[in-house]
């Protein structure tokens, strides 16, 4: 199955009507003419295993040539979220390269799954579990929602408010990410799978996939079954497909950005994630802009989407 090139001519900004609305379409490519500077988190981690960046890069090459089972299900799902698969292929990808090494094989993340999953997890912090503290009084406001995404959203942003870094009721809570701190049951700073997805990511989201692939909705008080999705191929695509089309819907509401043509930008949001603050900064800054008389700024690649434009031809053969 041949997908339609992403590279067409010229970088011109046009107008797409969407839903109603215009919005700006983003051109294919990157904006920076040179890679971003790469995080020493992630040069530590490629020096820890002896390997590169572009070994890396080459061995989930690899593992997407050569299973094309593996190439079917990311056409499959990437069509039921009504996203390119390049998507899907950019955010699988970059985490790779730049996080984490790649498996030979699918099936090596399926015996992975298993191996985790043979203790009982828990998501919480100082002995708190996470479904009792998000009952304190400062997340009301969070309360009466029919959508998981909007709910842990709002949790993670009460987090930041309240918590993060303060001492409340005293207990002090650390100065981490609301996910690094109540969602790594195994150890921090680790992500899991063929989608490197974290469990609160993978909770936002559970509303969306429930709906459009039909499965089970994940709670926070069953952190095995929130571990299990995140590990096991079948059940995580569809959770990477929803994150990546969840970003271009909130550049496209939000920004007035449609960052469809861009795998790119997408693995940027993936990469670093809370796509809805970022476009409502990118739409304030836009509008500083503007009453300068200035140009708007478009949304630009950071190192691990620059990565994903850059391969992108070779990327785009194997489908």
């Amino acid at each position: 199955m041949k997908i339609l090139s992403f590279l067409v001519g010229g970088v011109l900004l046009a107008m797409s009507a969407i839903g109603g609305h215009a919005a700006t379409v983003v051109p294919p490519g990157n904006r920076n003419a040179e890679q971003p500077p790469i995080p020493g988190a992630s040069a530590k981690r490629t020096q820890a295993l002896r390997t590169t960046y572009e070994a890396k890069y080459r061995k989930v090459y690899r593992l997407l040539k050569n299973d094309a089972k593996l190439r079917k299900k990311i056409v499959q799902i990437s069509a039921k979220y009504g996203i390119d698969p390049m998507h899907m292929v950019g955010a699988i990808v970059g985490e790779h390269t730049y996080n984490v090494d790649a498996y030979d094989r699918l099936q090596t993340y399926y015996v992975k799954a298993a191996s985790y999953l043979t203790n009982r997890l828990t998501f919480a912090y100082d002995g708190e579990d996470i479904s009792d503290f998000v009952k304190r009084p400062q997340f009301a406001e969070c309360n009466g929602g029919n959508d998981s995404y909007p709910i842990w959203t709002c949790r993670e942003r009460v987090w930041n408010r309240s918590f993060r870094g303060k001492q409340v009721g005293g207990t002090s809570f650390p100065d981490g990410r609301f996910s690094a701190v109540f969602f790594q049951p195994l150890y921090a700073g680790q992500t899991f799978g063929i989608g490197q997805l974290n469990p609160l990511t993978a909770l936002q989201m559970s509303d969306t996939v429930a709906r459009v692939s039909g499965l089970p909705r994940l709670s926070a008080s069953e952190p095995n079954k929130v571990y299990e999705t995140i590990m096991d191929p079948d059940l995580t695509l569809p959770y990477v497909a929803a994150t990546l089309k969840k970003s271009i819907d909130s550049y496209r509401s939000i920004a007035g950005f449609d960052i469809s043509q861009n795998p790119g930008v997408t693995a940027t949001l993936y990469n670093i994630g809370n796509p809805d603050q970022r476009a409502a900064s990118l739409k304030q800054e836009n509008a500083a802009r503007a009453a300068k008389g200035e140009p708007p700024k478009l949304p630009e690649e950071n190192y691990y989407g620059w990565l994903v434009n850059e391969k992108l031809p070779e990327l785009q053969a194997l489908f």
